[in-house]
């Protein structure tokens, strides 16, 4: 993930429990999986990608970090189901900055819902406008996220920059 998106900042917009069980949609990098399991020191961090070289680049970055509060999962986050992850089971879901490269943008947000907890809160991160690191094709627009999170039965608690080429969405379940 590029460096102008600033995790922490990123992270300062949700409320953070040392307990709580998240998910990170996409790891790639990791850069939030990294950042969230050093904050949740009794949690616990779920790394989902479809890109097996992602996450065992992410085991031994992990390894190497003496970090040991989370599980990778192997899946396709656009198929019903697809995290294999229970119902109702976690605090936090983040979709960073793959809604972009998705087919199902509607899937994937949907597992999301389905796996977070009455009260959880749900982030989404992409792209907000041209820019030099931005892809050419996929960008999905804040309105159209609000739509698909409606429907979801979210509400929508804050709306931010996040950083100078990417929004974030903050959303809860009711």
């Amino acid at each position: 993930m590029p460096e102008f998106l600033k995790v922490d900042e990123v992270l300062s917009n949700l409320d953070i429990k040392e307990d709580m069980l998240v998910a990170e949609f996409g790891c790639g990098s990791a850069v939030f999986t990294i950042a969230l399991a050093k904050k949740l020191s009794k949690g616990k961090v779920y790394a989902l990608d479809i890109q097996e070289e992602k996450l065992s680049a992410l085991k031994g970055k992990m390894s190497h970090e003496n970090i040991n509060n989370f599980d990778i999962i192997l899946c396709d986050l656009e198929k019903p189901k697809g995290s294999s992850l229970h119902n109702n089971f976690l605090d936090i879901v983040l979709i960073p900055n793959i809604l972009f490269q998705a087919e199902n943008k509607y899937g994937i947000i949907e597992e999301g819902v389905r796996i977070l907890k009455s009260g959880g809160q749900l982030l989404i991160i992409d792209w907000l406008k041209q820019g030099p690191f931005s892809p050419k094709t996929g960008m999905i627009s804040p309105q159209e996220i609000k739509k698909i999170a409606n429907t979801l039965g979210l509400l929508l608690k804050k709306e931010f920059a996040a950083g100078d080429y990417h929004y974030g969405l903050l959303f809860m379940k009711e």
